[in-house]
């Protein structure tokens, strides 16, 4: 095992909570840039999804305003978690989103996407119960003590 590194900042700085700012920090800005990469050419993304909910029940005006939605939804949950601020309303918030989304994909018989989207919706639930151990975040404080 690799000798501790030797500052007090990483002395006091939990597994737990290193590991958990690691996994914040990733999905965070992981949905962040989801969201983020989709803004500039939003008209085309909402073209896109009309499209592709066609032969759903879904009425394609729910499907585009659906569609605007998401990306700012996207950007400011991803956002709110790389920075650790409102920790557990963005991740309830985002594993709601992605219930949403799960929703969608199946009425669209997408199974490879939704077995994705199950993996999101794991990551959202595992941070969430352990979100005791949030740390370098602005709503959790440093919460580097050792436990």
């Amino acid at each position: 095992m690799p000798p501790e590194p030797s500052t007090p900042f990483f002395r006091t700085l939990s597994c737990e909570g290193a590991a958990y700012f690691l996994l914040r920090l990733a999905l965070g800005l992981n949905i962040f840039l989801h969201g983020a990469v989709r803004l500039p050419a939003l008209g085309a993304f909402a073209d896109t999804l009309v499209q592709g909910f066609a032969q759903t029940p879904l009425p394609p005006p729910l499907v585009r305003a659906f569609a605007l939605l998401l990306p700012f939804l996207e950007a400011v949950l991803g956002l709110l978690l790389t920075l650790g601020l409102l920790t557990r309303a963005a991740l309830f918030g985002g594993g709601l989103l992605m219930v949403v989304l799960v929703f969608g994909t199946a009425l669209r018989s997408q199974w490879e996407t939704l077995g994705l989207q199950m993996g999101y919706v794991f990551l959202y639930a595992v941070l969430l119960v352990t979100v005791r151990f949030n740390a370098l975040a602005l709503d959790g404080g440093w919460n580097v003590h050792k436990r």
